[in-house]
C-alpha cells in the first residue's frame, strides 16, 4: 500500500501542498488519526504548511475540513477556496510553489530541516535539501 498522503509537490488547481492538506482531513475524519508524526492545521509556534495553504487561499481551516469533508473533486474544493476566500493569480501561484518547493533550502526553515532530517535518522543524506525531499523520502516516494 503506498503512503496514504500525496507528496507536497502533487497539484490542485497548479498549487503545491493543497491535495496534501485534503488527504489529510479526509484520512482523519476516516481514521480518527494521522500517521505518528503528523499534524493536521495549525500548531502554536510554528508555521505549518497546513497554515500557509490556508492564508494563502484566504480560507480558514476549519471552514476547509467542513467543506472538503462535504465531498466533491479537489478541484470542486480548491474552487470552493478562490471562492470564498482568495483566487490567486497565476503569477501568485508561481511564487507561491517556488518558495513551497524551496523550503529549507538555505532559509529560515534551514535549522529546523536538518533537525527533522536527524529526528529521521536521515542525517547524513546531502541530496535531501527541502522539506518536500524529506516528506517523499520518510514516505517512500523516493530513495
Amino acid at each position: 500500500m503506498s503512503f496514504p498522503i500525496r507528496s507536497p509537490r502533487d497539484m490542485v488547481g497548479g498549487v503545491h501542498v493543497f491535495a496534501r492538506i485534503l488527504d489529510k482531513i479526509r484520512l482523519f475524519a476516516k481514521e480518527g488519526k494521522l500517521p505518528d508524526g503528523y499534524h493536521l492545521g495549525y500548531m502554536p509556534g510554528n508555521r505549518t504548511f497546513d497554515e500557509r495553504v490556508c492564508k494563502f487561499l484566504g480560507v480558514d481551516f476549519n471552514a476547509l475540513t467542513k467543506r472538503t469533508l462535504e465531498g466533491g473533486t479537489d478541484e470542486e474544493i480548491f474552487e470552493w477556496c478562490c471562492q470564498n476566500g482568495h483566487r490567486p493569480s497565476p503569477e501568485q501561484i508561481e511564487i507561491w510553489n517556488g518558495f513551497m518547493s524551496k523550503r529549507g533550502w538555505n532559509d529560515a526553515a534551514s535549522k529546523g530541516l536538518q533537525a527533522n532530517k536527524l529526528e529521521a535518522g536521515l542525517g547524513d543524506r546531502d541530496d535531501i535539501v527541502t522539506f518536500f525531499d524529506l516528506m517523499d523520502v520518510e514516505e517512500g516516494r523516493a530513495k
